[in-house]
């Protein structure tokens, strides 16, 4: 009279596990049914405030449902900071589809592990070498000829040209010696005259040759410069162009490949320098950072180390490789700078100072494309979370900053990362109390919810 009795011939499934999904909700049709009605709704400020007491499971309840529907979803976008090295100040975010967020990074710590080998190694080759001392000869045989000219002119006239420690100096010569100073004072006026004449002729020549000494040379480093991108070029190019080819479907990766590239001839002097230390690296430096007192670490020249190639890795804060369908993220602690991530800083030699790859995702982050749930009492008494929230969802996007800086309370430099656009369905789960209160103390409860 207490149990029901049912033979196992009555069921078409071996264990409970084979049962489908929805069947698992007992006792929750007009829950289920209104979580359901919520979430399928695409538009703007409808998300879902889930009203039960404390104890029944309804976080769980939320969630299991969510995983249910997210499975069937599209996958969201890898998501990933990269250098921009026209104002390091704010890095670049790129999107890109689930899973090339991963090959992306490894690809380019492939790269940058063959250019520290490849690059300093072009510039020690006896091509190169070769090349460079042969436009420098160039230049010092143009200046020699120069000189010996005038000086093969100035011996016709009897006036020889000296190198001195001090420089050139012109003078006389009589039966092929150079006329000492007591013998020009005691020559005869009109003689005299007419040899000094001659050597200021010979003097304003010889100027005319030297004033052009700093252009021959301006001319000769411009070469060299322009030797030295066409080396760095061809140690690059053919490492940079397998990686154009593999993304060249993702014009935003093509951007960075070639900003990379850009950066990397831009700062050949680097791998030059390194070359003529004997191939030698310098000792480890701190990365060139920025640092908060408001100076950048890339402004001085940058050192042929690991924190001189920091500047070109690819940072990747959220990877979906592994996500079936849309994620689903319970976020247990929602403070500010869980949900909308944050720029971790190092203190270094009395300084704070930080850079695109010390950026760290947030709940914001990871459940981007798919559904956020978080606890309204735990929301509610951390600073500037729900203030920070509700920011993100009427703007559309995560900016990650401190909540100094969005209160304005902070006016320190430091790193501006380039907002991403936000794509989430959030659900709140707390009392009926607390929904009320804000219901009626928040105006924007009923843009948002």
């Amino acid at each position: 009279a207490l149990r029901q009795r049912f033979a196992p011939s009555d069921f078409d499934f071996e264990t409970t596990d084979d049962l489908p999904a929805e069947t698992e909700v007992v006792g929750q049709d007009r829950a289920v049914e209104a979580l359901d009605f919520g979430m399928n709704i695409d538009a703007e400020g409808y998300n879902v405030f889930a009203l039960g007491p404390t104890g029944t499971g309804r976080r769980e309840l939320v969630q299991h449902i969510l995983e249910a529907q997210a499975a069937d979803e599209e996958t969201p976008p890898d998501l990933c900071y990269v250098n921009n090295f026209e104002d390091e100040r704010e890095p670049t975010a790129l999107r890109l589809p689930a899973g090339r967020g991963c090959d992306l990074k490894e690809d380019v710590d492939a790269l940058i592990e063959d250019l520290q080998t490849a690059l300093p190694g072009t510039f020690e080759s006896e091509e190169y070498q070769s090349r460079r001392e042969m436009i420098q000869e160039e230049v010092r045989e143009g200046q020699e000829a120069a000189l010996e000219e005038l000086q093969d002119r100035a011996r016709e006239d009897d006036i020889a040209l000296i190198r001195t420690p001090q420089g050139f100096a012109f003078a006389p010569i009589r039966d092929g010696e150079v006329v000492a100073p007591e013998e020009i004072e005691s020559m005869p006026d009109e003689e005299r005259e007419a040899v000094q004449e001659q050597i200021a002729e010979y003097q304003d020549e010889l100027q005319q040759i030297l004033r052009k000494v700093p252009e021959h040379e301006r001319e000769a480093r411009e070469r060299i410069e322009e030797l030295n991108e066409e080396i760095a070029a061809y140690a690059i190019d053919d490492s940079i162009n397998a990686l154009r080819q593999k993304y060249s479907n993702l014009d935003v990766v093509l951007d960075f490949l070639d900003a990379v590239r850009e950066d990397l001839i831009e700062n050949v002097d680097v791998f030059v320098q390194a070359a003529q230390n004997g191939g030698q690296q310098q000792q480890p430096q701190p990365p060139p950072m920025m640092q908060q007192q408001g100076q950048q670490g890339g402004g001085q020249q940058p050192m042929l180390d690991g924190a001189f190639w920091r500047r070109y890795r690819v940072n990747l804060i959220v990877d979906n490789a592994d996500t079936d369908g849309a994620p689903v993220v319970f976020e247990d602690n929602p403070n500010y700078q869980n949900l909308v991530g944050q720029v971790e800083q190092i203190a270094q030699m009395g300084a704070l100072v930080t850079d695109f790859n010390l950026i760290q995702p947030g709940a914001l982050h990871e459940a981007n494309g798919g559904y956020l749930i978080v606890e309204a009492r735990e929301l509610l008494t951390h600073p500037y979370a729900w203030k920070g929230l509700k920011r993100a969802l009427q703007n559309d996007e995560i900016q990650i900053e401190s909540p100094g800086q969005a209160l304005g309370l902070i006016r320190t430099v430091t790193l501006e990362p380039e907002a991403i656009p936000l794509d989430v369905k959030l659900v709140v789960v707390g009392e009926r109390l607390l929904y009320y209160l804000l219901d009626a103390y928040d105006p924007d409860m009923d843009r948002l919810f």
